[in-house]
């Protein structure tokens, strides 16, 4: 099913719509230039450039030179070349890594999938807005530690998480060490297209992005591995991607991720702008017409994705709340799993150390570029109403 026209879409946390600019790059590669771009022809060498085109385009973008940006297929799949790949290569030197609380599954997972194969892992807590201190992680390394992994911007609450001040530590930490240990990697996923994305700047060895939430493909993701660091392959194939992604290139999705990337240079400073200013007042029409309302994650000044606000309407369950307002044609998502079982409740609200209550009330709204004033007021003249009638329900 389509989603229906005139929905107020607001959750672009989870994915973006393709930017038409984006679908008129991709669509001769899906119609005209199909050719595999490993062979010799003339159209398939058409298919190569456009791939070097779009590394280029990537690498201009994280500040780095091409030879360090490999396409994947995804964020979950970029995170797990990262990963695996490090800790494989790495493991003779050590088996310890450290992560955080509140990392995406995509990180989580894969970490408890190496704790399986002998790996120590140290999840690190936050404080009540989901911020990992650098301390802590400094605190945490240890001789075997081979590997630290904390993301940029956490996908339910916004966060925005110091990588560059844990990046110079680590750096520091070496440099007194005389070790090239730990490696850093950060999962900047939520971060591309809102935050500075220089890997320099923010001095990691490994970094993750996908199409999917900057209004590219789906089917298309970005690695940066420093030239200096070396990772294991995790899938075998024909080599392509510095072997790293091997098999026949996605070329519409890496020419849509290259072309969504130059839509974000283009017009970063001013979309944001915009967001913030509809995003904050969400928030204040939120605080003016419902009582008994909580914010979720760190204030809205600079600390968190300027798209993101995650509230609690304590004493109305989220997932009523998700089905009354898609009736009413607005889309959000929750930032529990809206269930009994308090198992299920959202990862990340629990690393905060909110209560259940809390948790089995948030709503997360994020919003994009397309977002309107007018869409704004509509879920603010909608929304009020929906709280009254699911907390109604609960009596």
């Amino acid at each position: 099913m389509t989603m229906k026209k005139g929905t107020i879409y607001l959750d672009h946390a989870a994915a973006t719509p393709l930017d038409a600019a984006v679908f008129a790059a991709m669509k001769p590669f899906l119609t005209e230039h199909f050719a595999n771009p490993s062979a010799l022809y003339d159209s398939s060498v058409f298919a190569k450039s456009a791939i070097e085109h779009a590394r280029k385009t990537v690498a201009t973008f994280v500040h780095t030179t091409p030879d360090t940006i490999v396409f994947t297929h995804g964020g979950t799949h970029s995170i797990n070349v990262a990963l695996l790949g490090a800790a494989l290569a790495h493991r003779e030197t050590g088996k310890h890594i450290v992560t955080s609380q509140v990392e995406h599954h995509a990180v989580l997972n894969t970490l408890r999938q190496l704790e399986k194969e002998g790996f120590d892992i140290t999840y690190l807590p936050v404080d009540e807005h989901g911020f990992v201190s650098v301390d802590a992680v400094k605190m945490a390394i240890r001789p075997d530690t081979i590997l630290v992994s904390i993301m940029y911007a956490n996908n339910e609450i916004g966060t925005i998480e110091p990588i560059a001040e844990i990046g110079k530590m680590i750096l520091r930490y070496r440099k007194e060490h005389k070790s090239i240990y730990p490696l850093f990697h950060t999962d900047a996923c939520q971060a591309a297209g809102y935050l500075d994305m220089s890997v320099e700047r923010l001095h990691v060895d490994l970094l993750s992005f996908n199409g999917s939430k900057i209004y590219g493909p789906k089917s298309a993701g970005v690695l940066f591995k420093r030239r200096e660091v070396d990772i294991e392959p995790i899938m075998f194939g024909g080599g392509q991607e510095f072997g790293y992604s091997p098999g026949t290139e996605d070329v519409a999705g890496i020419v849509g991720l290259g072309e969504a990337v130059l839509q974000i240079n283009d017009k970063q400073l001013t979309t944001n702008k915009q967001i913030l200013k509809l995003r904050n007042y969400l928030w204040a029409g939120i605080q003016d017409k419902i009582e008994n309302v909580a914010l979720n994650g760190p204030s809205l000044e600079n600390q968190r994705l300027v798209n993101n606000l995650n509230v609690s309407f304590l004493g109305a369950e989220s997932e009523a709340i998700i089905l009354y307002l898609d009736a009413a044609g607005i889309a959000v998502s929750s930032g529990s799993a809206c269930t009994t079982d308090s198992d299920e409740l959202s990862h990340v609200l629990t690393a905060c150390g909110y209560d259940e209550a809390r948790m089995k009330s948030s709503i997360r709204f994020t919003l994009g570029k397309d977002t309107t004033e007018k869409e704004i007021k509509k879920v603010l003249n909608v929304l009020p109403g929906v709280i009254v009638k699911v907390r109604k329900m609960n009596i």
